[in-house]
């Protein structure tokens, strides 16, 4: 009988330790949920943002953006613009190149910028192309896209196709398809 309420007294003993243990867990996995939840949060939040860009005195670059999200914290770091943004290029002869997007992300490690629903680029000439989603490589000074895209020409010619890359002044554009309207002079 003393083994009995000894091994009773044992699991008893147990149960309160395992029941302790559980309850002094949850307090733990909140504290980590929290801590991940904080993590997960962008590093810093950035509204009306008017960023000007120069270079040796002189403006080249204008972004505008309602807001920026910083991810800069992340494995993989990156900035994202979920309300769109405006961005103005200059050239050393004051022209200026215009991209407007909805949506971006700037991948930080890569140079890749991401731009989303309602892409349109009007360049100093008048250019205009208009595309659902493009990527600007910074470094290469390249774009390019695999959706479909309209190229409408200073003289009024207009392109229209499904993916296409070109370096960012548009001197060189490879289109995979494409149809269109073409002015050739006599």
């Amino acid at each position: 009988m003393k083994l009995i309420t000894k091994t009773i007294i044992q699991k008893s003993i147990v149960v309160c330790l395992f029941t302790a243990m559980l309850f002094s867990c949850e307090g733990n996995l909140k504290e980590v949920k929290q801590l991940e939840k904080e993590f997960l949060q962008p590093q810093s939040k950035v509204y009306d943002l008017n960023l000007f860009y120069t270079d040796s005195g002189e403006v080249r670059a204008n972004l505008r953006s309602p807001e920026m999200l910083d991810f800069s914290n992340r494995a993989f770091p990156y900035r994202e613009f979920p309300q769109g943004l405006e961005l103005d290029f200059f050239e050393k002869d004051s022209s200026k190149n215009t991209v407007f997007s909805d949506y971006a992300i700037q991948y930080l490690e890569t140079g890749l910028i991401d731009l989303r629903q309602n892409v349109k680029i009007v360049t100093a000439d008048s250019t205009i192309l208009e595309a659902p989603q493009l990527y600007w490589d910074q470094d290469q000074e390249w774009l390019f896209t695999d959706y479909n895209y309209t190229l409408v020409l200073p003289d009024g010619a207009r392109n229209q196709g499904e993916g296409f890359d070109s370096d960012q002044k548009f001197n060189t554009f490879n289109s995979r398809t494409n149809t269109g309207i073409q002015y050739i002079q006599d």
